[in-house]
């Protein structure tokens, strides 16, 4: 089976398989401030896959996936993929790796919202709007909205992404296609949010990323996992405050804490930081999924 790299990312690597198919690893690298750390995080590339396996499963009625296998018998030969030279990526794959099928990508970032939080909660600040949209004055930090918004933004190339309103994402992809988008993502954030708050845990956010596949509109890339969603303990949440979240947290405070310029080369991670963070991914994935990790691919 030929194989060839596509695409080195900050956390994936993408390989050919054929014409039709892509080898999609989750490294165990992490970045901070858009700059890759030189530590690797333990099990965070299989977190990362079992718990995007676990999200298209539940999902399946809402929309199809790119997803053909994460079952390392369905794999092609790890042998044949050169890792160490395609941006640092773990050599082993089981737990790691995806066999899913190409997409048309739609170039847009499908966010959904429940909570003002993050870069939402930055806007709303200085404009009491959130993507454009006006919100009711007097909101407090990490708010629950009144309906979860779907708030989209651009897939830069270099650099940030930049936050759009509907109509602009409108403008981008068609009416219909940013309608259906929109419907298919809140679905899925919904139906996410009521199961992982049964779990006590709260999801104030969610990115998607959609492609098209034979005329279908389906997930593809990861889905609800620490990098792409904010996961909050629903203990310890308290509007007008940050709540801690299940993901790199730990990381970036130590980073802010430790004066580094956010410029490379980065600081090395104290091992306490690296194992915090490890076991932050690991909860995210156990209490959410209420699976083992252990008892996923390459354990």
């Amino acid at each position: 089976m030929a194989l060839s790299p596509v695409h080195s990312g900050k956390v994936r690597e993408l390989f050919a398989v054929g014409d039709d198919k892509l080898l999609m690893v989750a490294s165990d690298r992490i970045s901070a401030f858009d700059v890759i750390l030189p530590e690797l995080i333990p099990d965070k590339g299989r977190v990362l896959t079992a718990m995007t396996a676990y999200w298209l499963e539940v999902l399946a009625d809402v929309a199809p996936s790119h997803l053909i296998s994460a079952d390392p018998a369905d794999m092609p030969d790890p042998g044949e993929l050169d890792l160490a030279d395609s941006g640092g990526a773990d050599s082993q794959i089981a737990g790691r790796a995806m066999l899913v099928r190409r997409a048309d990508m739609l170039p847009l970032e499908c966010i959904v919202r429940g909570y003002v939080a993050g870069s939402a909660w930055k806007e709303y600040e200085r404009s009491s709007t959130v993507h454009g949209t006006e919100l009711r004055k007097g909101m407090l930090q990490a708010e629950r909205l009144d309906e979860p918004m779907f708030t989209p933004s651009t897939k830069a190339e270099e650099g940030h992404d930049e936050n759009i309103s509907f109509a602009q994402a409108a403008d981008l992809v068609g009416s219909d296609v940013a309608n259906q988008a929109r419907d298919l993502c809140i679905e899925a954030y919904n139906r996410a949010a009521k199961a992982a708050e049964a779990q006590g845990i709260l999801v104030a956010d969610a990115k998607f990323d959609l492609g098209w596949i034979d005329g279908k509109l389906c997930f593809c890339d990861e889905v609800l996992t620490p990098d792409s969603s904010r996961f909050w303990p629903a203990r310890e949440y308290e509007p007008g405050t940050n709540p801690p979240s299940f993901d790199k947290q730990p990381v970036r405070d130590w980073l802010e804490a430790s004066g580094w310029d956010k410029q490379p080369p980065p600081p090395n991670l104290p091992p306490q930081v690296v194992r915090e963070t490890s076991e932050r991914y690991i909860t995210a994935y156990e209490r959410i999924c209420g699976r083992r990790l252990s008892d996923w691919y390459g354990a």
